[in-house]
C-alpha cells in the first residue's frame, strides 16, 4: 500500500482532553489527606494529655477521641481520592488493556 504525502497517523486517534483537571484534584487529595494526618496527631496528642503539643488549644480526651476518628477518616478519605484521580491520569488513552497488563506500582 502507498502512503501518501498528506496522511497524519495523529487524526486516527481522538484527541485527548487535558490531564491538568486530574493533577489538580491529585493535589487536593493530597492536602485532604495532609489535614487528616494533622487531625489525627492532635487528637492522638489529646488523648496522651500532651497538651503543651498543642499549643493554646485546650482539648478534653472526649474531644480528642473524636478528633482522632475525624481525622482518620479524613486521612482514608483523601487517600481514596488521590488514588482515583491517579489511575484517571494514568489512563491508557483509550486503549483496551487488560488490568493486569499495566503496571504493578498503579
Amino acid at each position: 500500500m502507498k502512503l501518501s504525502d498528506s496522511f497524519d497517523p495523529r487524526r486516527l486517534r481522538p484527541r485527548r482532553p487535558g490531564r491538568w483537571r486530574w493533577r489538580f484534584a491529585a493535589a487536593i487529595a493530597a492536602v485532604i489527606a495532609t489535614l487528616g494526618v494533622l487531625c489525627s496527631m492532635a487528637g492522638v496528642a489529646a488523648l496522651l494529655g500532651r497538651q503543651e503539643a498543642l499549643g493554646d488549644l485546650r482539648i478534653e480526651p472526649g474531644a480528642g477521641a473524636v478528633l482522632l476518628v475525624v481525622g482518620l477518616l479524613t486521612l482514608w478519605l483523601g487517600v481514596m481520592f488521590w488514588r482515583a484521580a491517579r489511575r484517571r491520569t494514568r489512563n491508557a488513552g483509550g486503549l483496551s488493556l487488560s488490568p493486569h497488563l499495566m503496571k504493578k506500582r498503579d
